[in-house]
């Protein structure tokens, strides 16, 4: 049978030979006893095993994995493991046991994550994610269970574990070792780990980061779905680290959450979207690349809709406010003024917005009119054909704002700067440029009727 299709029913149907184990000296006779004892019995049989001498249990599963490499039997142990954690996740404690104080607890489990066929490595990185993730407070992450490091064999340290399944979750999302199981089972693994430090320093260390972006798009059937949601769940974990978050902002992960946002209706992905542009908002240019992408109308849109999350609610009503906010520093004349002298423009609200022009045409004045004279001279300089349209359309904009704006740009020697672009090979630029020429010849009293 082909591993990767191998289900743990099959798996615990088959007879391990634990005799013949302890005959050669890989299991001890109190091993052999305790095995006896589990295998085969039922849920209700078994909990009460693990409620009774769980530890015990615990130490010869690991003992098993440590010592003994027959594929049939590392699969068999892996399964147990996985069935007894799937009945109660809070058995993972019994890892941390101080009766294995004296066990590398976590080797196993690693070495077989970077070794074994798909069955052992889904399991391996399961267990392990869970084991680590309830490990005590007060453990470092030098040992595993609490011992020095200056054994003659050194644990497995907690920043080794972490560390090599950032490194499998990251070969999952580029080369998946099941083609439907490994991205999803790498994603749900990481999304209860992001919180460690550990892990989020090296999973942008390591450009895991670009690796969830392909991830974030509308989903449809339920898997997809939830692949969707945790890879979303990343992003908000993500979004509380500041080397994460400067990825974030030059990628197309923004506009990749505001499609998923705009589509889905799935109220948990909703959710922890929202939360995700909330917290981002704030950072460097974020959130005035959410009131380009529109954000500010998708927030009404979605405020408008029927959600029984009070959270979601909660979150929206912060998530626009917040928009509002941005749109007011957006348009004040700092903020343009920054544009202009950094010679880098764009169609950011403030270019279009009647509001900007009127309350601030007065401030072109400071210093001889030296933002109007940058962007004279940006048509000059400038190769980028989006700049060249702005600015274009700044001056033609200030000259049907300002009382003496044509006086002033036609002495400046604007007329010849705008002619030159009329011919130029972007649409954008020549339309621009005419609509600048048109307010300069017309003037104010006829320039007010052209549509831009």
């Amino acid at each position: 049978m082909d591993q990767a299709e191998l289900t743990t029913d099959q798996v615990l149907s088959r007879d391990i030979p634990w005799e013949t184990y302890m005959s050669t000296k890989l299991i001890s006779g109190t091993s052999l006893q305790l095995l006896r004892r589990y295998d085969h019995r039922s849920e209700s049989q078994r909990a009460q095993l693990l409620d009774d001498d769980g530890p015990a249990y615990v130490r010869v599963f690991v003992h098993v994995l440590r010592d003994i490499f027959k594929e049939d039997t590392v699969e068999y142990v892996l399964a147990m493991i996985d069935g007894m954690l799937t009945a109660n996740p809070k058995r993972a404690r019994l890892f941390h046991d101080n009766a294995l104080a004296d066990d590398d607890t976590y080797e196993p489990f690693l070495r077989l994550l970077r070794k074994g066929n798909w069955f052992v490595q889904e399991k391996s990185c399961k267990i392990l994610a869970l084991i680590v993730s309830v490990r005590p407070k007060n453990q470092s992450g030098v040992a595993s269970n609490g011992e020095a490091s200056n054994e003659k064999k050194p644990f497995t340290s907690i920043d080794d574990v972490l560390i090599g399944l950032v490194k499998w979750f990251c070969e999952q999302l580029k080369k998946p070792s099941h083609p439907s199981r490994g991205v999803p089972t790498a994603i749900n693994c990481l999304s209860t780990l992001l919180k460690e430090p550990v892990v989020r320093s090296n999973f942008v260390q390591t450009d895991g980061v670009k690796l969830l972006v392909p991830l974030i798009c509308p989903a449809s059937t339920q898997q997809s779905i939830q692949l969707l949601y945790e890879t979303c769940l990343c992003i908000w974990l993500l979004s509380y680290y500041e080397p994460a978050i400067e990825y974030l902002a030059t990628s197309r992960t923004l506009p990749r959450l505001i499609d998923v946002v705009k589509s889905s209706t799935k109220e948990k992905v909703v959710r922890v979207v929202v939360l995700t542009l909330k917290n981002l908002m704030s950072k460097g240019t974020l959130g005035a690349q959410m009131v380009d992408l529109q954000l500010p109308q998708v927030a009404q849109s979605l405020k408008a809709q029927a959600w029984s999350d009070e959270d979601l609610l909660e979150a929206l009503n912060s998530l626009e406010e917040g928009l509002k906010d941005n749109i007011k520093k957006l348009s004040s004349f700092d903020k343009y003024k920054q544009e202009v002298l950094l010679g880098n423009l764009d169609w950011s609200p403030m270019h279009k917005d009647p509001i900007f022009w009127r309350e601030n045409i007065t401030n072109f004045e400071e210093h001889d009119f030296q933002i109007l004279r940058v962007l004279l001279t940006i048509l000059d300089s400038s190769n980028d054909p989006r700049t060249l349209a702005v600015a274009c359309f700044d001056i033609s904009q200030f000259i049907q704002s300002h009382p003496a704006g044509r006086i002033i740009v036609t002495d400046l020697k604007a007329k010849e700067r705008v002619m030159k672009l009329m011919n130029h090979e972007s649409a954008e630029v020549t339309k621009n440029a005419l609509l600048c020429i048109q307010r300069l010849f017309l003037g104010a009293k006829y320039a007010s009727f052209l549509q831009v």
